[in-house]
């Protein structure tokens, strides 16, 4: 049977009425590197169902073992011509024009990203002051601002204007927020998120996780921070440091989601069920594996 129907109709399901449940759920501001994962699930689920639907639409009737067949044989891995062998090369088509798209979104954000924190880094290493005590470098700036810039050399900028606004406990609490980021690798996330939001513009899904994947980032760098400070520590940082601008490629406490976390920072929720978080995971888990066993079934069929 041709499953190309299906396929596309759960695209429309993944691409625009998963986004809106997550939206107006509760569980992701307190797993949010879970709701991380179930957004980048839904991401590849999709791609690889778009990916499946235009062979099938070239190929109906096209199964997983006839895809793969002439995946290597186009590889030079072996294999001949199938049944609607020249279908199934189409959809290999796609496959690949969708994959590469996604590499140089990634690729050009993240580029871009690397060039300049690669020149804010020659400029701190100019002006800036290394300080053992708080693990940082310090720039003499009267505004305050902290940030980070990950990848290579990875460092914690704090500028001298928060040095003197913050107490010692609060200064603590916003290197360990930007040392979660550098350790998490949260700059290669954001690239993967643009890059999808790049090759399917305007798709909700690919609204949600450009939006959505910077605030759960900035929130678990949060809970990180908050595994040794306390609340009001990290609370009064957030709020004074709320007006900072980061450099381009940057990481930052302050933002444009100040005030979400805040609320988040102030009022504690316990977190996320032992049992939602293995369902929510089983389902991220399996998300992306739904297009192939529709491919099965469709060739079984």
């Amino acid at each position: 049977m041709n499953a190309a129907p299906a396929f596309l109709g759960y695209a429309a399901a993944v691409g625009v009425l998963a986004p809106r449940v997550l939206l107006r759920s509760a569980w992701p501001q307190r797993a949010p590197l879970l709701a991380v994962a179930v957004w980048f699930a839904l991401a590849a689920s999709l791609s690889l169902c778009v990916q499946l639907a235009a062979a099938h639409l070239t190929t109906p009737g096209a199964h997983l073992h006839g895809i793969l067949y002439s995946c290597r044989a186009a590889l030079g891995l072996g294999g001949g011509e199938t049944d609607g062998g020249q279908g199934v090369s189409w959809g290999l088509v796609a496959l690949v024009v969708l994959l590469a798209a996604h590499l140089t979104g990634f690729a050009l954000h993240a580029v871009r990203a690397r060039t300049a924190r690669a020149r804010h880094r020659d400029v701190l290493d100019k002006v800036g002051r290394p300080s053992a005590r708080l693990r940082a470098t310090v720039v003499e700036h009267a505004e305050p601002a902290a940030y980070c810039l990950p990848g290579r050399r990875p460092r914690v900028v704090v500028s001298s204007g928060a040095v003197d606004a913050l107490s010692r406990d609060e200064l603590g609490a916003v290197v360990e927020h930007e040392r979660a980021h550098i350790h998490g690798r949260h700059h290669l996330l954001l690239a993967a998120a643009h890059a999808f939001a790049w090759v399917f513009p305007g798709l909700p899904l690919a609204r949600g996780l450009r939006e959505q994947i910077p605030l759960l980032l900035e929130m678990a760098a949060d809970d990180r921070a908050l595994r040794r400070s306390p609340h009001h520590a990290l609370a009064t940082a957030m709020f004074t440091l709320a007006a900072g601008r980061a450099p381009r490629g940057t990481l930052a406490v302050g933002g444009a989601s100040v005030v979400i976390r805040l609320r988040r920072v102030l009022t504690p929720q316990p977190g996320a069920h032992p049992a939602l978080r293995c369902t929510v995971g089983t389902g991220a888990l399996m998300a992306p594996l739904l297009p192939v066993l529709l491919t099965c079934h469709a060739g079984l069929g």
